[in-house]
């Protein structure tokens, strides 16, 4: 199985990158300043993702999350997704842009075809669209979309993002005409591997340990072929560069060399790209992102 034409994380062996908002909100949370868990400080967002272009990281992938929920505890990067990536797009020059993910069944299909296709043009073709059915069960009756009934309208979507031209009549076209965007996958989306492996040209995987993944990309080859497979690890980048690998959900607490040898395994367990999540960072997001760019990424980026 092939890759998407335009899909350039797919030119990688391996490779890092970041998801934002590059904050770390969860680990200097503070109750007294009234601003709920989970809701990022955005103020230095702007030089935070130039830096992360500037020191090379591989992609920037943002969340869709249409309405806060303190039960989950996470606004994400608090700006609509489609809106952010245009604004990305124009501040950054080589990192290429995600989503993780947009949540079809919540979201007017062709309008998200059109709002793909802008972010495309305006980044240069930077833009990876991870698609997913949603898992915030009280967002659905906010959009009148009923929950159970999310996989197929996922399927519904996907076959107007991928082929949807194919149905305009009398001349009619979507604007702008750019190189479709590599869809990715999160999760299952409601659907079989099987299905997934064919119809999508990615897969964003939970984290996991190293061990977590050898049996996902066990899975995802034998479905997907060659196909990407990205996840992500949620960081606490100490300063001793010989801290050893604590594991705490969904990540690691370490130093520099123990980052560097839980991403060897990851490599080793198949895993294409990882983001690295920062909220639990203690140290300034800045300086853990130059520690990385310093230490790390020359042992995984030529």
């Amino acid at each position: 199985m092939t890759t998407n034409t335009f899909d350039k994380l797919a030119q990688h062996e391996f490779s890092v990158g970041v998801e934002l908002p590059l904050d770390n909100d969860w680990a200097h949370f503070d109750a007294t300043k009234g601003t709920p868990f989970g809701v990022p400080d955005m103020s230095e967002h702007h030089s935070r993702i130039q830096l992360a272009d500037k020191l090379g990281f591989k992609a920037a992938w943002v969340r869709d999350v249409p309405v806060y929920d303190p039960s989950f505890g996470d606004a994400a990067q608090i700006f609509e997704t489609f809106t952010y990536l245009g604004y990305l797009a124009g501040i950054t020059d080589n990192i290429l842009l995600g989503t993780a993910a947009v949540v079809l069944p919540l979201r007017q299909p062709w309008l998200v075809k059109k709002a793909a296709a802008t972010v495309q043009q305006l980044s240069n073709d930077r833009l990876i669209l991870g698609v997913a059915s949603g898992d915030r069960p009280a967002e659905y009756p906010l959009f009148d979309v009923d929950f159970d009934s999310r996989g197929e309208q996922f399927r519904q979507s996907l076959e107007i993002l991928k082929h949807g031209d194919n149905t305009l009549k009398d001349g009619m076209s979507l604007l702008p005409k750019s190189a479709s965007a590599p869809l990715y996958v999160a999760g299952l989306a409601q659907q079989s591997p099987q299905w997934v492996g064919e119809n999508m040209d990615g897969w964003l995987a939970y984290p996991g340990t190293p061990n977590d993944h050898k049996k996902r990309v066990e899975l995802w080859r034998n479905v997907a072929g060659n196909k990407p497979y990205v996840s992500f690890i949620h960081l606490n980048l100490v300063e001793d560069d010989e801290a050893p690998i604590k594991r705490h959900r969904f990540g690691v607490e370490t130093g520099v060399n123990g980052l560097i040898t839980e991403l060897n395994a990851m490599k080793d367990a198949g895993v294409d790209h990882i983001g690295l999540h920062f909220r639990r960072n203690t140290q300034l997001v800045k300086d853990a992102m130059q520690l990385i760019a310093d230490k790390v990424l020359p042992h995984f980026h030529n």
